[in-house]
């Protein structure tokens, strides 16, 4: 469709030359002389660029750019002008106008300006578009889930979102902390600012500093121009720090007060700068017990221990492993241009019996393998990784993840689901000779498979 101009000049003949001459070059163009009804045309109507001129009776250009810096900023404002209020143009371009064209204009000019004008709106309705994705995207109504563990995560989701307070994230690598960081941005009044991020383990701590505080010209050998770091960056935003168990103690100093003053210095800098940010973090590390050992700040854990959301290993959603993996089929059938239509029932035995110690990170890993290497249309338990069918790796492995501070009866409930399981694996699946092999009723094992979210074959 052609770009729609809106015209506001009180000279009639000026509206009809220029009406001509853009009508020309295949623009869709609307002319008013009365400023009023122009911003009302903006209200019911789709509108890429405002030409207006500077002086009119009753509103000038500039009230007419300053309704629309506030109302559509999205949309450029150019300002049409005599010579002798070139000065008038100037500070409307100061306060935000795209461009000012004097009077009398080569039609050159003219035509020039208004296609840099008419580029820049595509580009900001693209950018509007792609936030609104990126938003729907991460929005809470799109994470996978249905089992009760992540029901409670989107439920203190929804209730934190809306506030300004810092929130910490916990959880096992691969479990989506990130992605819940990213839903709690989208679902909170800065959802149109930026969500910024930074990885606290993989940069060393004098590099890590620079990132986050920015630094200026100088200030260190290879410093050849001022940088804003993260925390600008993030203004009116989101940051959410990773791995924030992997600060080092002057980190930790510089980020408490952050938290406290909403301030900041680049390096090399002696200027204080105000931040308005709102802090997420994450972390795999047990932070109490960080703070207990004396590596990490107990007044630092405090303050970003506002809102606590825990995210539950994959291997306690078992529920959810089957929607992960139709999700991560149908992602990786796109983009490698297949056709696989899902999984054997073998192939999903196996999956949700699967301790998954790299939770959904690995599962995807292993979808996206599978997806390529499928012998056929559907995968089968022959596509699988070995590590998946394993089941002394499985045993092994559903013992290695039990947590260190557990008490008798949670324990014996997590041994007795691994046995379970590899009971299972090795009688593939089928509930009767799981139950023979473990010496129980059937209807005794279906009730353990229940409780422990497992599934079997009935023969």
């Amino acid at each position: 469709m052609p770009a729609n101009i809106l015209i506001l000049d009180d000279e009639k003949n000026y509206l009809l030359i220029l009406e001509s001459i853009l009508e020309d070059e295949g623009y869709q163009v609307t002319t008013l002389s009365d400023p009023e009804m122009g911003l009302a045309y903006l209200e019911d109507s789709e509108v890429d660029l405002v030409l207006t001129d500077m002086k009119m009776p009753g509103m000038t250009g500039q009230d007419v750019l300053e309704h629309c810096k506030k109302t559509y900023p999205h949309i450029p404002v150019l300002i049409m002008t005599a010579f002798g209020s070139i000065e008038a143009a100037v500070e409307a371009m100061r306060i935000g106008a795209f461009d000012y064209i004097t009077k009398p204009f080569a039609n050159e000019e003219l035509l020039l300006s208004i296609s840099k004008g008419v580029q820049y709106a595509a580009t900001q309705q693209e950018n509007i578009r792609l936030k609104r994705e990126i938003r729907n995207l991460y929005s809470r109504d799109n994470i996978i889930s249905r089992g009760k563990g992540m029901q409670q995560v989107l439920d203190m989701v929804d209730r934190a979102a809306p506030s300004k307070s810092t929130v910490l994230i916990l959880g096992e690598s691969g479990t989506g902390k990130e992605l819940i960081a990213r839903s709690i941005h989208s679902s909170s009044p800065r959802r149109e600012a930026p969500f910024v991020t930074v990885n606290c383990m993989a940069l060393s701590s004098g590099v890590l500093e620079s990132e986050l505080f920015g630094h200026e010209k100088g200030s260190f050998t290879g410093a050849t121009a001022m940088r804003k770091g993260r925390f600008e960056q993030a203004n009116k935003g989101t940051l959410f720090l990773d791995e924030i168990g992997e600060l080092t103690p002057e980190l930790q100093v510089k980020l408490l007060r952050v938290l406290q003053e909403h301030q900041i210095e680049r390096v090399g800098g002696t200027e204080t700068l105000d931040v308005d940010i709102r802090i997420v973090a994450a972390t795999n590390k047990n932070l109490q017990e960080s703070v207990t050992k004396g590596e990490f700040r107990e007044d630092l854990f405090y303050r970003l221990n506002v809102v606590s959301i825990f995210m539950p290993p994959l291997r306690e959603r078992r529920e959810d492993i089957p929607l992960l993996a139709a999700h991560f089929l149908e992602k990786y059938n796109k983009e490698n241009q297949m056709e696989i239509t899902g999984f054997s029932s073998a192939a999903m035995d196996y999956l949700t019996a699967y301790e998954w110690p790299g939770n959904v990170r690995q599962l995807e890993n292993v979808v996206e393998r599978c997806t390529v290497l499928a012998r056929t249309d559907l995968i089968d338990a022959d596509d699988l990784p070995p590590e998946i069918k394993d089941e002394e790796a499985q045993f092994k492995s559903a013992v290695d993840l039990l947590p260190t501070k557990l008490n008798l009866a949670d324990t014996m409930d997590k041994i007795e689901g691994a046995i379970v399981k590899r009971a299972l694996v090795r009688t593939d699946f089928v509930q009767v000779k799981a139950a023979e092999m473990l010496g129980l009723s059937k209807s005794n094992l279906q009730y353990k498979l229940k409780k422990y979210g497992l599934t079997g074959k009935a023969k």
